[in-house]
């Protein structure tokens, strides 16, 4: 069982983000962050950081929606100058890709925004 970091040690920021997008505990890098899609463990499995203080709001939403966004627009302007697809037959690629982009992104972004507020002791942690 790792030990917590006491009050004056340095929380490094890359490590809590890498550790977050993988979706574990930003303190250890063991236990997972998330115990279903998006809803936050109480506390980590194997280090004890409680993670119940995290507030990630919207915050993965929102950015989920913009890097969606911005890969899809990029990606439907290149596939229509290139090959002039059927409009449905892009309709409906794009709205699959969206969608799954999307699910892929929004547990992985709030793993990273719990880590970014763990490194920079926000709500309590």
């Amino acid at each position: 069982m790792q030990t917590l970091p006491t009050p004056t040690e340095e929380r490094p920021i890359w490590p809590a983000i890498r550790r977050g997008w993988r979706r574990r505990c930003p303190n250890c890098g063991q236990g997972a962050v998330l115990h279903s899609y998006l809803k936050v463990n109480d506390a980590c499995g194997d280090c004890g950081l409680t993670l119940s203080l995290a507030r990630a709001d919207n915050g993965p939403a929102y950015l989920s929606i913009l890097i969606t966004g911005k890969v899809m627009i990029t990606a439907m302007l290149y596939v229509f100058v290139a090959y002039r697809p059927d409009p449905m037959t892009m309709a409906v690629g794009f709205s699959i890709g969206a969608v799954a982009l999307s699910l892929y992104l929004l547990p992985r972004l709030k793993g990273m925004i719990v880590g970014i507020q763990w490194a920079n002791r926000m709500h309590g942690f």
